[in-house]
């Protein structure tokens, strides 16, 4: 039997950790989609929703999402740089202080500890854990590339260093804190800074958690999986690099209507539509390297998720620039509109794009086929059906909230009580609730096909 080589020990080690965040992420998700409309299945105290929220957010976000990446992100590194990690063993270190990192901070916020800022609930305590794990990461990353054998540097390269560097600047200037205690701060910015700043780091913690890394999977496992050579690298760079400096003036379309200075409400509506170029670069991109042969969306049970991925972002960058705009906003903002949105993204574009990348790594790491594509395509179709129906569920949702909010009697009161609204949302959620659990099921086949594979992969390299 040939022995795994530690490089690819770390990134299973990192694929297993996020598989198991992401299991407990989205049955809490599942549970708060019913809380919203049955409040009686609050559990006590640390299971009410305004803690499992958090959880949700943070679990997925952290646990999933950035332990995919730096599982995926290891395995892309050593083909591209044709060189192991430089530090293997600070990786599996760093491994174990991930896992640690995600457990305290999950048990603190169900314990109700938060700074109350989206995307950065953790407090203090936690926030330097996360810089540590997040220096660890970065040691190896940009070591490994800077002593890399092969001087080409390939797209995804650029996309993962971005994602170091950016996250890195985002996580520690929003969480900068005020300590109070050993479990209490507050935003070293107050008032209209502290949204200003706040909506900077949460607007590009979702570029450069789930929009850069995601493309960096995205520009690797196409081509590899597909065999077929990207369409234009010039395209890729090009759009690499307007993605990068429009995503950064972005943050201020999150605070449209706010006391905050108009023109600064202009500056991000104006550049979060100009982002629509760069991000659609990339989705045509993608179009492009599959048009000479369509039929690999049949052929390769790859292919459909990464194109399907890929339409999502194109989707989902269409979407968000339009409801930045003052009218679209004054309809839509504080609406159920905005978590479909935000669904849309996660579910369809880093779900669908992550979970194929995983399939790829775990075929190759194991030097084997899926363990079955008629269940990974099963995988596919419950994935895409639950996040279509979610979505649109809560856009029809947020569309009818903003105008029962904004109807005016003849006398200037309002024509709904905020109740009428509320139990009007009800049969939309339970919809959520359907769509959340078809979704959850998918995900179930993912990871039952991903662990038949490596059982498989095992046997056949025993018996060799």
């Amino acid at each position: 039997m040939k022995e795994m080589s530690i490089d690819s020990k770390i990134v299973m080690g990192y694929i297993y950790s996020s598989l198991f965040w992401g299991v407990i992420g989205l049955l809490i998700g599942l549970l708060i989609s019913i809380q919203m409309w049955d409040p009686a299945f609050n559990f006590g105290e640390f299971f009410t929703f305004g803690r499992l929220r958090t959880v949700h957010t943070n679990v997925l976000a952290y646990g999933l999402g950035i332990g995919a990446e730096m599982g995926v992100f290891y395995y892309i590194i050593t083909k591209l740089t044709k060189r192991t990690l430089l530090f293997p063993k600070l990786a599996m270190i760093n491994l174990v202080i991930f896992n640690i990192g995600i457990l305290a901070g999950t048990i603190t916020l169900f314990m109700g500890y938060t700074q109350s800022l989206e995307y950065a609930e953790f407090e203090w305590p936690i926030d330097i854990g996360v810089v540590i794990i997040w220096v660890l990461f970065a040691i190896n990353v940009i070591g490994t590339v800077a002593t890399r054998k092969e001087k080409h540097m390939y797209v995804s390269l650029w996309y993962i260093l971005v994602t170091v560097v950016a996250v890195a600047i985002l996580y520690i200037v929003n969480n900068l804190p005020i300590i109070v205690s050993l479990t209490k701060s507050y935003h070293i910015f107050s008032g209209l800074n502290s949204a200003n700043v706040q909506w900077w780091y949460g607007h590009n913690a979702v570029g450069f958690l789930f929009t850069t890394p995601i493309l960096a999977m995205f520009y690797y496992f196409l081509p590899k999986s597909t065999n077929m050579p990207i369409y234009s690298h010039r395209l890729s760079i090009i759009s690499f690099w307007s993605l990068v400096f429009m995503y950064l003036w972005t943050g201020a379309h999150h605070l449209v209507y706010s006391p905050i200075p108009d023109w600064l409400q202009t500056l991000g509506i104006v550049f979060t539509i100009v982002l629509i170029a760069p991000s659609w670069g990339s989705v045509i991109n993608g179009y492009m390297t599959v048009q000479p042969d369509w039929s690999k969306m049949n052929s390769q049970y790859l292919t459909k998720f990464f194109i399907l991925g890929i339409t999502f972002y194109g989707l989902q960058t269409l979407q968000g620039p339009s409801q930045g705009l003052r009218a679209i906003s004054s309809l839509i903002h504080f609406t159920d509109w905005v978590p479909g949105h935000v669904h849309m993204g996660t579910m369809g574009w880093v779900v669908l794009v992550t979970t194929a990348s995983m399939y790829y790594i775990v075929t190759k790491i194991y030097n084997t086929t899926i363990y079955s594509e008629k269940l990974a395509n099963t995988h596919f179709w419950l994935v895409l059906i639950g996040q279509v129906v979610f979505s649109i569920t809560m856009w029809i949702t947020g569309i009818r909230q903003g105008a029962m909010w904004k109807s005016y009697n003849d006398d200037g009161t309002l024509m709904y009580t905020f109740m009428e609204t509320l139990v009007g949302n009800y049969p939309y959620w339970q919809m959520r609730t359907v769509a959340g659990a078809v979704f959850i099921v998918g995900m179930l086949f993912f990871l039952f096909t991903l662990i038949m594979t490596v059982v498989k992969g095992k046997r056949e390299q025993s018996s060799k």
